[in-house]
């Protein structure tokens, strides 16, 4: 790429960013709304820091532009390179989980001790990390961006916004849905340190003084600007994510993204058409790049189950599904005390199935709900994902699907289009 290209892609991406800061300026990971401002008072103390995290994803980002690397190796590099990385990715989750167990196990009497040499280790791995890292960042990027131009997502062949992402440990969530009905009425972003009691505390407070249901959920990424990745070495997860994320912020500057919060068919339209078009770039950049890798470093995405080996014949999207659409029957009837009893009972079945879900609740289905990119699952019976995905399947191709959603600003225009 000759220099002059990369000077002038070093500037747009620099005044993408000043726009999209002081159109995301604000922005804490909090859903304005009552019951929100009314949880932070519980939450203050262990929210996330977005400030501090951007000012240090940008200067990774400026640093990465400065020195343009990626434009110096040639594919096979780029290709050894990548495959080194996930290796350093996937030895350092496994030593922090050693470590964990070391300050965990009541059996070791010194853990400072014991874990000296592991630890060391992990320093190694850490600087590893950050020299290989913010190279690998780009090669994504690039491939992404490229992968995206081949499927008509671009102008003039450069995405608007410019893929940037930072893979990085991820907040938390603090969902808060009603009790009476399901519906994501806050999501307040904690500390990714934040330990599991704890969590569980916040919500037990939160629950008890505002008479909700909440819970502390994982993400696995977040439309900042650059976007947050969780560490992973699921390549396939990863590049899905890193489009997911991209097709958030493209759609911010259109209808359906403005509008993602203003009623609970946005967000399900916003969310479901983020995974569609994420599914199907990743897909195509993984086939492009990376096809003898799939096997190797394909695996499901990273959440908080299961424990233990899924039994065959548990077919946990169609069991949610149930779960979710009797939940929605008792609640409607006014029956809540009724509905949480039962979806407890129904936690114990998943449970004895290997799937350790550690609550199931009004907010775990207002959460996971609005993802409804495959049939069943946690949606229920909710109309939209489907109308969603039926529009994708009528629509011609990806790029042709994207641009029409992303001029819809409600449900009923989905409809609309879809009964054509």
């Amino acid at each position: 790429m000759p220099w002059y290209v990369r000077v002038l892609r070093g500037v747009n991406v620099g005044l993408t960013i000043v726009l999209f800061m002081s159109i995301l300026g604000g922005s804490s990971g909090i859903l304005s709304t009552e019951s929100s401002a009314a949880a932070r008072r519980f939450t203050r103390p262990v929210e996330f820091d977005f400030v501090s995290w951007t000012v240090d994803a940008l200067a990774v980002k400026l640093g990465q532009a400065s020195l343009d690397t990626p434009y110096y190796l040639i594919e096979p590099s780029r290709h050894q390179l990548m495959v080194q990385y996930l290796h350093t990715v996937d030895a350092i989750l496994q030593d922090e989980d050693k470590l964990n167990l070391y300050f965990s196990d009541p059996s070791v009497k010194d853990p400072e001790a014991a874990s000296a040499g592991l630890r060391e280790a992990l320093d190694n791995l850490y600087a590893e990390q950050r020299q290989i890292g913010p190279i690998a960042e780009s090669i994504l990027q690039e491939q992404i961006s490229a992968t995206l131009s081949r499927l008509g997502l671009t102008e003039g062949g450069q995405p608007m916004p410019p893929v940037l992402f930072h893979m990085s440990p991820l907040p938390y969530d603090l969902i808060i849905s009603p009790r009476n009905v399901i519906r994501q009425d806050a999501a307040i972003s904690l500390d990714p340190t934040l330990p599991v009691d704890q969590q569980s505390s916040l919500e037990s407070k939160v629950d008890k003084n505002l008479d909700v249901s909440s819970l502390v959920v994982p993400i696995g990424g977040i439309g900042t600007y650059p976007t947050m990745v969780e560490r992973t070495t699921a390549l396939d997860w990863l590049s899905s994510t890193i489009a997911h994320e991209w097709t958030h912020n493209y759609l911010s500057w259109h209808p359906l993204g403005l509008n993602y919060d203003t009623t609970p068919q946005l967000r399900t339209m916003n969310e479901t058409t983020a995974d569609i078009v994420g599914g199907e770039v990743g897909k195509a950049m993984l086939k492009k790049y990376y096809p003898e890798l799939v096997a190797e470093f394909t695996t499901a995405e990273p959440v908080d189950y299961p424990l233990a080996p899924v039994k065959a014949a548990f077919d946990f999207n169609h069991e949610m599904h149930t779960t979710r659409v009797h939940a929605d029957d008792l609640l409607a009837q006014g029956k809540i005390s009724e509905a949480e009893s039962y979806m407890e009972q129904r936690r114990l079945v998943f449970w004895q199935n290997g799937y350790a879900i550690r609550k199931l609740n009004q907010a775990y289905f207002a959460f996971y709900g609005a993802y409804a990119d495959v049939p069943g699952g946690a949606a229920g019976q909710d109309p939209v994902g489907p109308a969603v995905r039926k529009l994708r399947a009528s629509s011609s191709s990806l790029s042709v699907f994207l641009h029409t959603i992303a001029e819809m600003s409600s449900y009923t225009q989905l409809q609309a289009a879809v009964a054509q």
